[in-house]
């Protein structure tokens, strides 16, 4: 299995997924349990497409996933 903590990539969607917990905290409850969850949901699967591409020879299917909103 491969290393993925060291990339900066990785790293940098990690603190994005800390911020958007940080800031969902703040959110009103109506808006934490739909825009909130949201954004929580999002940065977890950019996480998780990061991991997926990393481990993977062929990388290119696994980032052709990301998908924008």
């Amino acid at each position: 299995m491969a290393q993925y903590e060291h990339l900066p990539i990785y790293k940098a969607a990690f603190d994005l997924l800390l911020y958007f917990e940080k800031i969902v905290s703040n959110f009103s409850r109506y808006h934490k349990f739909t825009h909130g969850s949201c954004l929580r949901n999002l940065a977890r699967e950019v996480i998780m497409l990061i991991v997926r591409a990393n481990n993977s020879t062929d990388k290119l299917p696994a980032l052709e996933e990301v998908r924008i909103v």
